[in-house]
């Protein structure tokens, strides 16, 4: 992560990274995190903002905190679906909200996604 979008709070951006390094299998189920204070210093964040994010990965159930050892990453068979199901479908809300900015129907946006999918609109 080399910037932050200054209209996203950090730990939304830094967690939104987290869960795309998973799903792409970078990091993978079982994988220990970086310390509070490596992943911290490393994007030059408060290690507040790194705790933030630790504690809502594990809220959300993608990790859990091992007392004494670090963040890992939950091995659970539904982790990875789960969060690419929940990914397409925030990809999506923003991307049918832009179109709908556009004045375009639910039928103009399926023709054009159609169109795309198929080869192109050229």
């Amino acid at each position: 992560m080399s910037e932050f979008d200054p209209n996203i709070p950090i730990y939304i951006q830094i967690m939104n990274g987290i869960k795309q390094d998973i799903v792409s299998g970078k990091v993978r189920p079982g994988d220990r995190l970086s310390s509070v204070r490596e992943l911290a210093e490393a994007l030059s964040v408060n290690p507040n903002t790194v705790q933030r994010v630790y504690q809502e990965l594990e809220r959300e159930g993608i990790s859990e905190t091992r007392r004494g050892t670090g963040t890992y990453i939950l091995e659970t068979p539904e982790l990875i679906p789960r969060l690419k199901a929940e990914m397409a479908k925030s990809i999506l809300r923003k991307f049918i909200d832009g179109m709908r900015s556009l004045g375009l129907s639910n039928r103009d946006i399926a023709s054009a996604i159609d169109k795309e999918i198929a080869g192109g609109t050229n």
